[in-house]
């Protein structure tokens, strides 16, 4: 879906605010694994993914460790640097040949002062995404692997297909040798 669809999924926009968005969030074109925000960088753009697969990764004590897996129809920012002004601890590497539309922070922001319907539905998508983020960090601290496993099979199985499986083990919380088992299991 490509980003006024997805605008207008949930909220219809007026021919105007869809021309306007449009045209502020560009256009931007990655080849697989390619990094688009390097880790302990710094960025104030948002991100909406049209086509493709971004990783989102840290490192902990020399090892790449998978945060967190944005699709298609998502919305995604570095948090850190956005809001906080901080750098941000954590990269993003495309999986798949990507599509993103990109905007600067401080440009939506302006939009979202000339038109309130804008950010009324930035608000909904940042609830999506703190929800999501909710569910995973409940996954990890109250499931064992083997739920964890089920509920990414149920929630996301296309990521099943589209990551590797060392990715889709460090984003679980488990060794790769324990996502073998447990699906040879299935």
């Amino acid at each position: 879906m490509n980003l006024i669809q997805f605008f207008n999924k949930e909220i219809t926009f007026t021919e105007e605010e869809n021309e306007v968005l449009a045209t502020a969030f560009k256009e931007e074109n990655y080849a697989k694994g390619t990094t688009v925000i390097q880790p302990h960088s710094f960025s104030k753009k948002v991100y909406f993914i049209e086509k493709g697969l971004l990783r989102c990764y840290y490192y902990k004590d020399g090892k790449d460790i998978t945060h967190f897996f944005f699709d298609e129809d998502t919305f995604t920012a570095p948090l850190n640097s956005v809001f906080y002004n901080k750098e941000e601890p954590y990269g993003w590497e495309t999986l798949e040949e990507t599509r993103l539309r990109v905007i600067q922070y401080a440009d939506l922001q302006e939009l979202f002062i000339k038109y309130p319907s804008i950010q009324r539905f930035f608000f909904n998508v940042s609830l999506d995404i703190l929800n999501a983020f909710a569910l995973k960090l409940e996954y990890l601290q109250f499931h064992n692997a083997e739920e964890r496993y089920t509920n990414l099979l149920e929630t996301s199985p296309k990521i099943l297909l589209r990551a590797s499986l060392g990715h889709i083990a460090s984003y679980l919380g488990i060794t790769q040798q324990t996502l073998s088992v447990i699906r040879g299991k299935k």
